[in-house]
């Protein structure tokens, strides 16, 4: 007789506790950069492998999500935005830079018949995953595929942004702070933090956008400050339970009968995902003596998404955050109201290119 949904959901995230905790107490000691994003990543990705995983309630991912956005904003220095507007050029060609490579190497792909109809085209977007799979199965990709190509990204851009933050720290000899688990929260500053949560939150959900969860409250923990109404509390233990559910939501995606489904095509798709990176790490080349930040600012401000992951990534590091968080945040606007109609207008494309070809073949 097999077990209830309701009597193995505990064992499931026991099971899934018990293997995030190690994985994550390792690579804190091994000094990884966004290990308490990484060591819950690996974890779902492994418990959703060998076992059927639970699923992170939408409530923890907003909330995971609203306290990265107000560590964002406890980072972040008004005046360069200033800076950021005089170098608009050198922005945008940034944003868009990226969109035009991924759109180009989707296009190839499609083109090639690397993977089936018009998956690689909504797969390639460089960020907005979660919109790109429902828009994709509307537009009848197969959005399985779609989903797996869209959170690989996510994930390798994780993994390789932790590990050059890491290798860049190790040779200039910067590095982000310890985290002071003990450290005495004021009960103010603290409710404040919960007040700026539930009103960003809420005003996520009274819009479409996607990262709402992420910008409203980074957004408000900008002003409330600003106000005069004291500073916002940031106890370790609640940014490593948000780190936590955004690694599991994105590592609890990656389980096997989606990775059986598509893993034929998995070798071409890790292909596709690199090359990406590789162009976006090439752009940021040119974005250090263009724009005058340093090369580690100029890689994470460019690396093709997702958002969370790289703004975790970030506040680790000793780099420019206004600069790499409003290069991110800008692709991921742009690519939510371009990246639909970008990838219809070249699906239309493609598909016109087919149906000449085939009206070629068959005349005589």
């Amino acid at each position: 007789m097999s077990e209830s949904p309701s009597a193995s959901w505990p064992r499931r995230w026991a099971l899934l506790g018990a293997v995030t905790v190690p994985v994550t107490a390792g690579l804190v000691w091994a000094g990884v950069p966004a290990a308490l994003l990484l060591g819950p990543l690996a974890a779902g990705v492994a418990v959703a492998l060998v076992n059927r995983a639970p699923r992170v309630p939408r409530p923890a991912i907003a909330l995971g999500q609203g306290m990265i956005g107000i560590q964002i904003a406890a980072g972040l220095d008004l005046g360069v935005l200033g800076e950021i507007l005089n170098d608009w050029p050198v922005f945008l060609g940034g944003v868009l830079s990226v969109i035009g490579a991924s759109a180009g190497l989707g296009w190839i792909m499609a083109r090639r018949q690397t993977l089936p109809g018009t998956t690689a085209l909504w797969g390639s977007a460089p960020g907005a995953a979660s919109a790109m799979v429902v828009m994709a199965e509307a537009w009848g990709a197969d959005s399985r595929l779609v989903a797996v190509m869209q959170f690989l990204r996510v994930i390798l851009v994780a993994l390789s942004a932790s590990l050059v933050t890491g290798l860049w720290t190790s040779t200039t000899g910067a590095a982000a702070p310890a985290m002071d688990w003990l450290a005495p929260v004021a009960p103010w500053d603290l409710a404040t933090t919960v007040a700026v949560l539930a009103l960003g939150i809420g005003a996520a959900r009274l819009t479409p956008l996607p990262a709402g969860s992420l910008l409203f409250p980074m957004i408000l923990a900008v002003l409330v400050p600003a106000c005069g109404l004291g500073p916002l509390a940031l106890p370790p233990w609640l940014l490593a339970a948000s780190y936590g559910a955004i690694g599991w939501s994105i590592g609890l995606r990656f389980t096997r009968p989606l990775m059986l489904t598509v893993a034929h095509a998995l070798p071409r798709v890790i292909g596709a995902i690199v090359a990406l990176m590789g162009i976006c790490a090439g752009f940021a080349a040119l974005l250090v003596p263009l724009a005058g930040v340093d090369p580690l600012t100029a890689y994470l401000a460019t690396s093709p998404g997702g958002v969370n992951a790289v703004a975790v990534v970030a506040a680790s590091g000793p780099v420019d955050l206004p600069f790499v968080m409003a290069m991110q945040m800008s692709r991921m606007l742009v690519v939510l109201l371009t990246g639909p109609a970008l990838s219809r207008f070249l699906a239309r494309r493609l598909e016109a290119r087919a149906a000449g070809f085939v009206q070629r073949t068959n005349s005589p």
